[in-house]
């Protein structure tokens, strides 16, 4: 799969306003002194890490999930560029209301927190997946390194009841503590390749890990559904097929997926609390962990897609861009950003 990548449309007439914080930068490319595309870069770039929750995604029949999967792009609650009233409102255009950026999106449908080495399932094959370490490989081999990372990954790690044998489905305590083992090993490896190619930059970089989606209250919502399919069966066609992909889904094993989702969500705090202590004399690197999207109410019907009952909807995009964009706030005050003043790259390099 594709990264997207979306540039405010009106930057350079943004840049061109005297009272702009870029207009220095916009001086030096009309006297050809550099080429928009370094124009471009010295733009704020902010990149996102994740997985299908994050894409404009829902399962259906075979080829069109793969299709939608491999055609599909920005159309979400981060990188949406549609203006129309009844399209997602995203980060990206929540950010470009006091800035102009450059916003880039790895996630990709199916997507682990994954060990490098371990070799891809047949559907994951198809869609081209790039999971966490793929992600973070491209993001790494990019000419400019981004200001801002934001991290939604490992929903997918939390499938308990994939691949468990009989008897760790009638008892699985041991599988839970292993799988979540094994999710902070794999994650704390490719955040130390973020954060060591972070401290050589000569820019600030904030990087914020989101906690895993709030997995009770999207059950509430997931249950609903399921009864009002059990009611019209035309409702939800493809409500089933999570199940297919997704077996912790089903009823009589939810309860151990809430259960890891949190687990999960500790081992992610413990992750950024060992490198914030790591970073203490790192002046240019921040990074964070944010509870905003693990606590984002998603009880209610309207924000699951109305053909699998999974995925969020519009609406599910809008609440979810909202939570994460409000844990935004000191990200960007320590990149320099704010509401009323957007932060050259300039200012960046020479953090306090």
């Amino acid at each position: 799969m594709r990264s997207a990548t979306a540039v405010t449309a009106n930057y350079l007439e943004r840049v061109a306003d005297s009272t702009c914080r870029f207009h220095a930068d916009y001086l030096e490319y009309k006297k050809r002194r550099i080429s928009r595309a370094q124009l471009i870069a010295r733009l704020p770039h902010i990149a996102m890490i994740g997985d299908s929750v994050s894409k404009d995604v829902y399962i259906s029949s075979i080829l069109s999930t793969f299709w939608r999967a491999r055609t599909r792009h920005g159309q979400d609650w981060f990188l949406n560029t549609d203006p129309s009233s009844r399209s997602i409102y995203s980060v990206f255009e929540r950010l470009e209301k006091f800035t102009p950026l450059v916003a880039t999106e790895y996630g990709g449908v199916g997507a682990l927190v994954d060990n490098e080495r371990d070799r891809q399932n047949l559907f994951r094959k198809i869609l081209r997946t790039r999971n966490f370490s793929g992600q973070v490989s491209q993001l790494l081999s990019g000419k400019r390194f981004p200001d801002l990372i934001l991290i939604w990954i490992g929903h997918n790690n939390v499938d308990w009841a994939w691949g468990s044998g009989p008897n760790e489905l009638r008892d699985p305590e041991k599988r839970l503590q292993q799988q979540s083992e094994r999710f902070r090993q794999n994650y704390m490896r490719q955040m130390q390749l973020l954060i060591a190619r972070s401290r050589i930059e000569h820019h600030r970089v904030a990087i914020v890990v989101y906690g895993l989606v709030n997995f009770e209250s999207f059950f509430k919502a997931r249950e609903n559904a399921e009864a009002l399919r059990e009611k019209n069966p035309n409702l939800y066609p493809y409500l089933e097929i999570a199940y297919k992909y997704f077996p912790s889904m089903r009823p009589t094993y939810r309860r151990n997926l809430v259960r890891l989702a949190l687990m999960a969500n500790e081992e992610l705090r413990a992750i950024v609390s060992q490198l914030d202590c790591e970073l203490e004399q790192v002046p240019n690197v921040q990074v964070r962990y944010s509870d905003a999207l693990a606590r984002a109410d998603l009880s209610r019907m309207e924000l699951i897609h109305a053909v699998d009952g999974w995925h969020p909807s519009v609406e599910g995009h809008n609440v979810l861009a909202q939570a994460a964009f409000n844990a935004l706030g000191p990200s960007l005050e320590f990149l320099g950003i704010n509401r009323t003043t957007a932060a050259s790259p300039h200012s960046m390099s020479s953090p306090n």
